[in-house]
């Protein structure tokens, strides 16, 4: 969190958690991860505690991704533009499979995994459109989708195109934080304390050479000490937490370098730095992710709605830091900051494709949006639609809420600069997205196609 420019030090030093987030799996096949606490590429403890999964538990997960999952169902299979999927519908069975159950647990708190088919919302991969059907009490989500697969992170992705899945897990989330996100943002952020800040200034400050730069690295790490995992809006316990988490986490170690991003014209941060002048600088880099759309488009009476944009942007504001370790932002940023920023927003898409951490982050947000709006319009009301399984009753999948993780330092050679970084997160405000609308008569035509499929999935 702190920069630091010194001629005697050849190196550039990143200090920053070296842990790979990716996403985890739904409760449909929580059976199979519940005894492997590594998924996803990252490991933790029940205390919260997370770590690099060792090459054990990474050779268990590979094993575990051949039979974790069932083969689709044959109509569900092949890549579709448009699938619908009813909430009404979607209510129904799992209300009507939850009936069946309740005559053979013993422990009714107990449920079972629910068929992956609803678990997955038929294969989809994006929200395109809300549909509102008053007449059949019914609001439908129509979007991109296939067959689904485990990917090497352990997230559910399509078939052929690896994009990932909608998860229940996540709508259920979204649906339920609906109103509270009109005033509590859903938020992570990953940060060190102002103890562990105030004890790496006084460290830092101390060193006349890199010496070892492994020793040194090391003193780094234990100076800042754990940093600490913050989660607003939504449970820190679920698969919604750890999906922020993991795309703030993964965003982190491309900007600073820690691993090579798997797209062509994506430089890091510290690739686009220049060499700095003497002296000590306590200013830092902070990324977040938030959303970004263009105005939600509706027709005239406000029945169809669809979802326009590339969904994710990368934010960037220079944060600084006090000889106390306590931080304040700037409202300000730096040439460099900005640019990767910039990148990462303009190649998002092309980076969500290859990496299914980054096409989760835009699911969720999607997710969101839509639930901000159902609440903001009236829709639920308007249909005369209850959903008391989706609102309340199902149970959410539970994971090992992330709290804390180990600092770790890696060295990159850049001139004769030293420098310490940085924080981050994600943001999503999403009744200020449902806020801005703009009205397409052409929606009406879409909705009144799409209506003959509402029973077919």
């Amino acid at each position: 969190m702190v920069r630091l420019l010194r001629d005697t030090f050849p190196l550039v030093a990143i200090l920053t958690i070296a842990i790979a987030l990716g996403g985890s799996v739904s409760q449909v096949h929580g059976q199979f991860f519940g005894s492997n606490r590594s998924v996803g590429g990252i490991s933790i403890n029940p205390e919260g505690v997370l770590s690099a999964p060792t090459v054990l538990e990474q050779q268990e997960l590979e094993n575990i991704r051949a039979t974790a999952l069932d083969e689709a169902p044959a109509d569900l299979q092949p890549f579709t533009e448009l699938r619908t999927v009813s909430l009404r519908q979607l209510e129904k069975e799992i209300a009507t499979l939850r009936s069946q159950e309740e005559g053979h647990r013993a422990n009714l708190s107990d449920q079972g995994a629910l068929p992956e088919k609803l678990a997955f919302l038929s294969g989809l991969q994006r929200i395109q459109y809300l549909l509102v059907y008053p007449e059949q009490h019914d609001i439908v989500l129509a979007g991109p989708a296939e067959g689904w697969r485990l990917d090497s992170l352990g997230n559910v992705v399509g078939l052929t195109t690896g994009r990932p899945v909608l998860l229940l897990d996540d709508l259920m989330v979204a649906l339920r934080t609906r109103q509270t996100s009109r005033l509590e943002p859903i938020s992570c952020s990953i940060d060190p304390t102002a103890q562990g800040l105030k004890q790496l200034r006084q460290v830092a400050s101390r060193l006349r050479t890199i010496g070892n730069p492994q020793t040194t690295a090391r003193r780094l790490e234990q100076a800042v000490g754990a940093q600490v995992v913050t989660v607003t809006g939504v449970p820190a316990t679920s698969h919604f937490a750890r999906v922020m988490v993991a795309a703030d986490f993964r965003m982190k170690r491309l900007a600073m370098n820690m691993q090579p991003a798997p797209i062509d014209g994506m430089p890091s941060y510290l690739h686009l730095m220049k060499a700095g002048s003497r002296g000590m600088h306590s200013t830092t880099p902070r990324w977040w992710l938030a959303p970004k759309y263009e105005p939600i488009a509706t027709d005239a009476e406000r029945l169809a709605w669809e979802l326009r944009g590339s969904g994710v942007q990368c934010m960037t504001e220079a944060d600084y830091v006090n000889s106390q370790g306590q931080i304040s932002h700037t409202g300000t940023t730096s040439k460099p900051a900005a640019q990767w920023a910039k990148t990462m927003t303009d190649r998002f898409e092309d980076l969500a494709n290859h990496d299914s951490a980054f096409g989760h982050l835009r699911n969720i947000m999607d997710l969101a949006v839509l639930a901000a709006l159902i609440e903001k319009e009236g829709l639920f009301e308007r249909v005369a639609l209850e959903l008391p399984q989706l609102l309340g009753h199902e149970q959410l999948a539970h994971y090992p809420a992330p709290r804390q993780v180990a600092t770790t330092a890696s060295l990159l050679k850049k001139g004769r600069n030293w420098v310490i970084s940085a924080s981050g997160g994600v943001q999503i405000m999403p009744w200020h997205i449902a806020d801005q609308i703009e009205q397409v008569d052409s929606l009406a035509t879409i909705r009144k196609q799409l209506s003959s499929d509402l029973n077919k999935n």
